[in-house]
């Protein structure tokens, strides 16, 4: 049996992957954030957004990449939106 490390070293996972990996643990823990700021369970916040909440399960446990229109169903009725700002800049 690997350890962890070994693992992900056996996976080749190239710097830029690693980035995309880092990007959408991001969106993902700030969409939590915001769900969680407005007091929705992930129930409230499917009905809200009209899906289903085990989307938002999945989503949330980052079981598959989201899709743009999927991001897109659920941050708009949040009242957010994505923006395109270059790597190495942070939006105010």
């Amino acid at each position: 049996m690997s350890t962890w490390k070994e693992f992900r070293e056996e996976l080749n996972i190239s710097a830029d992957e690693e980035n995309i990996i880092a990007l959408e643990k991001e969106l993902i823990r700030t969409m939590v954030e915001i769900r969680e700021e407005q007091g929705l369970s992930q129930a409230e916040l499917a009905a809200k957004c009209n899906v289903k909440q085990p989307m938002i399960a999945r989503m949330e446990k980052s079981v598959h990449s989201p899709q743009i229109d999927s991001l897109l169903r659920i941050l708009t009725p949040l009242g957010y939106t994505l923006q395109i700002v270059p790597l190495n800049k942070k939006v105010k």
